[in-house]
């Protein structure tokens, strides 16, 4: 076989380099000498330093000084001694990952939801899934939608949880609940002696909003446009767990939605039905070419049944107001 000459260009050598010679380099910078590296390797001494001998060849420079029988590393092999350890570092990795994927309980189940539903909504069923299979492992991604639409599409996550009422392409949608936003309202504040608010309530008042961009600002906009009810809108956010926040602090009354209401509601701030209707609905998206985890259905499955028991503590919460 003909030996490459050392001012050959660059791409010709370096694809002659095989991974045995990563592998045989790696043991003698291991082993500290070719006799031990060889018995990491399951070969004889005299493969290894043919090999050995080849890749400095390939190379068109040495990567070892032969003193008395040992090999010493000059700085071109430390250098390149430490870039195979982050390679092979990486490959470790990628080998653990794989053998994990094979037990069940190393399978990681990928969530991604809106904001609120990640405090709202998913952590009672998380804790309904993780209580019948505990070694069960999530991760959760907090998103706003149309990003939100557009990842679950692309098929990057096990299960998504929106708002949105139209299923994105290449998602299947499970609905888990539909409801109706709910005013939030100080404990202090003279309307809160109302069990239902109408549009007219809200006249002349402080009203903490959600952001501009935010498909149900701009719907309850509409609504007190076509009213002709203005208030006094100083502050906005995208968080609906903020405006709550607001709300108690006594800056303003809010609409939100009914699960961030419910999660927030108690010492200063109340929720009350609103006299118009703001529609909210949650659908579970399920990636139709993404392979799918057995731990999917479960967590379906608790969903609804937080989302059954947040519909009736909501109309418990909004009938003891009546």
């Amino acid at each position: 076989m003909t030996v490459p000459h050392p001012f050959e260009p660059h791409r010709a050598r370096s694809s002659l380099i095989t991974h045995r010679h990563i592998e045989v380099f790696r043991a003698v910078m291991t082993a500290s000498n070719v006799t031990q590296a060889a018995t990491l390797l399951g070969s004889s001494q005299p493969t290894v330093s043919r090999e050995l001998a080849r890749l400095e060849q390939l190379l068109g420079y040495p990567l070892f000084e032969r003193l008395q029988g040992r090999l010493r590393p000059n700085a071109r092999a430390l250098a390149l001694w430490d870039e195979v350890q982050r390679s092979w570092q990486g490959l470790e990795r990628v080998v653990d990952r794989a053998v994990a994927l094979g037990q069940s309980h190393e399978a990681q189940l990928s969530v991604l939801c809106l904001p609120a539903l990640a405090h709202a909504l998913l952590p009672g069923a998380i804790a309904q899934l993780m209580h019948t299979q505990p070694q069960v492992r999530v991760s959760i991604t907090p998103q706003e939608s149309p990003l939100l639409e557009e990842w679950m599409t692309a098929q990057r996550f096990d299960l998504g949880l929106s708002e949105q009422t139209a299923t994105p392409p290449g998602v299947q949608a499970v609905p888990l609940l539909t409801l109706d936003e709910v005013a939030v309202l100080p404990a202090a504040h003279p309307l809160a002696a109302q069990s239902v608010l109408q549009v007219q309530n809200f006249a002349g008042q402080p009203f903490v909003s959600l952001s501009a961009d935010d498909p149900y600002r701009r719907q309850i906009d509409t609504r007190f446009a076509e009213a002709g009810v203005a208030r006094q809108l100083h502050l906005q956010t995208h968080s609906a767990v903020a405006v709550c926040a607001m709300v108690q602090q006594g800056l303003g009354l809010a609409i939100v939605n009914p699960l961030t209401a419910l999660a927030m509601a108690g010492p200063g701030l109340v929720v009350r039905r609103l006299g118009f209707s703001v529609p909210f609905s949650v659908s579970a998206l399920l990636p139709l070419h993404r392979p799918g985890l057995p731990e999917v259905a479960p967590l379906v499955q608790a969903l609804k049944a937080e989302a059954a028991g947040a519909s009736a503590r909501l109309s418990g919460l909004l009938g003891s107001t009546g």
